[in-house]
C-alpha cells in the first residue's frame, strides 16, 4: 500500500555539525507526557525512517518540528528539508514558530524561505490540573498577542497543526471559527488522554465542534502516546468516531515515528489503524493513507 506519512521527526541531537539547538532530546531520561523517551534520544535520521516499513510504499512525508525551545526553529526546517531524500514538492515540513513572539512575522517570513515548507505547529496542550501532561507554558488560545499573530497564517498561505487536550476543543473551534481561510488539522486523534467512558464523551463532543469547521481535519496518529499497549480493538471506537465526524477526506495517517515507535513497529502501526477502517472502501483507505495529507500539504506524486 502507498503511504503519505502526514506525522513524523528526524532528528541529530547526537551531532554538532550542523548543531540543531535541541534540549529535550539532549535532556536525557527526563520524562515526557508520553513517558520515557531515553530510547529515542538519539539520531533519529531519514535513512531510519524511510527504512521502517518492510510492507509499505512511502510516497510522501510531512515532517513536523521537535523541538519548541529551539533558538533558532528555521534551522531545524531547513535541516530537515536538507536531509530528506524524496523529490522536490512530494513532501513537506512543518515549523515552529511561536506566535506570542514580536519575531513570529520575520520567523515565517524566513521558513517560507524553504520550498517544503507548508504550516506551522505550536503545541498548545495545556491542563490546568496536570502540569505533568502540559506541552505548552500557558493557554495560548488566552494570549492577546497569540490569537492576534495567528492571522500571519492567512497571510503567508499557511496551514496550522494543532495538538491540543480535549478540554481545550470547544474553546479552539470558536477561535478558529474566525480564522475560516487557515487550513487546520489537528494532531493525535485529539490527545484522547482519558479513556474513560467520561473522557471519551468530552473527545467526542469537543471534536464533533471542530468537525462542524469545513478548514478543519484531523490525523490518526500518536495512539500510543496516551495508550503505551494500545491495540486495534482499543482504538476503533475512538476511529469510528473521528471517521463518522470528520470523514475520510478529512481525516489523515500520520506514524508519529520515532515517538511512536516505542509503543509499536511502524507496519504494526499502519495495520492497527487500517483494521479500524477495513469496512471503508477502496477509495476511502486511499484518502486516509495518502490523498487527503497530499491535498492538504499541497504536495504532488512522486512521478508528477
Amino acid at each position: 500500500m502507498n503511504i503519505l506519512d502526514s506525522h513524523h521527526h528526524i532528528w541529530i541531537p547526537e551531532q554538532t555539525n550542523p548543531d540543531i539547538g535541541y534540549v529535550w532530546l539532549r535532556d536525557i531520561g527526563s520524562i515526557k507526557p508520553f513517558g520515557d523517551p531515553t530510547p529515542i534520544q538519539r539520531d533519529y535520521t531519514w535513512d531510519e525512517f524511510s527504512n521502517e516499513s518492510r510492507q509499505h510504499q512511502l510516497t510522501g512525508s510531512v515532517f513536523l518540528q521537535v523541538d519548541a525551545a529551539l533558538v533558532d526553529p528555521v534551522a531545524e526546517t531547513a535541516w530537515a528539508q536538507s536531509a530528506i531524500n524524496l523529490p522536490e514538492n512530494t513532501f513537506g515540513t512543518v515549523g515552529m514558530v511561536n506566535l506570542s513572539s514580536d519575531k513570529a512575522y520575520d520567523v515565517i517570513q524566513r521558513h517560507s524561505q524553504l520550498s517544503s515548507f507548508r504550516g506551522v505547529r505550536q503545541i498548545i496542550s495545556f491542563l490546568d490540573d496536570n502540569p505533568s501532561l502540559c506541552f505548552a507554558p500557558e493557554h495560548w488560545l488566552r494570549n492577546p498577542l497569540w490569537c492576534d499573530q495567528f492571522q500571519l497564517l492567512k497571510e503567508f498561505g499557511l496551514s496550522f497543526d494543532l495538538q491540543l487536550y480535549p478540554e481545550q476543543m470547544l474553546e479552539a473551534a470558536e477561535f478558529l471559527s474566525q480564522h475560516p481561510s487557515v487550513p487546520v488539522v489537528i494532531d493525535h486523534a485529539g490527545s484522547p488522554y482519558d479513556q474513560s467512558e467520561s473522557g471519551f464523551a468530552l473527545w467526542r463532543e469537543g471534536l464533533a465542534s471542530l468537525s462542524q469547521l469545513d478548514n478543519v481535519c484531523i490525523k490518526l496518529s500518536g495512539f500510543g502516546m496516551f495508550q503505551s499497549d494500545w491495540s486495534a480493538g482499543s482504538i476503533q471506537p475512538m476511529v469510528y468516531a473521528i471517521m463518522e465526524l470528520f470523514g475520510p477526506k478529512r481525516t489523515m495517517f500520520g506514524s508519529n515515528f520515532p515517538v511512536d515507535k516505542l509503543m509499536a513497529s511502524y507496519d504494526d502501526t499502519v495495520e492497527r489503524v487500517l483494521t479500524c477502517i477495513a469496512t471503508a472502501d477502496d477509495s476511502a483507505v486511499n484518502d486516509v493513507f495518502e490523498q487527503t495529507a497530499r491535498r492538504f500539504y499541497r504536495l504532488q506524486l512522486a512521478d508528477s
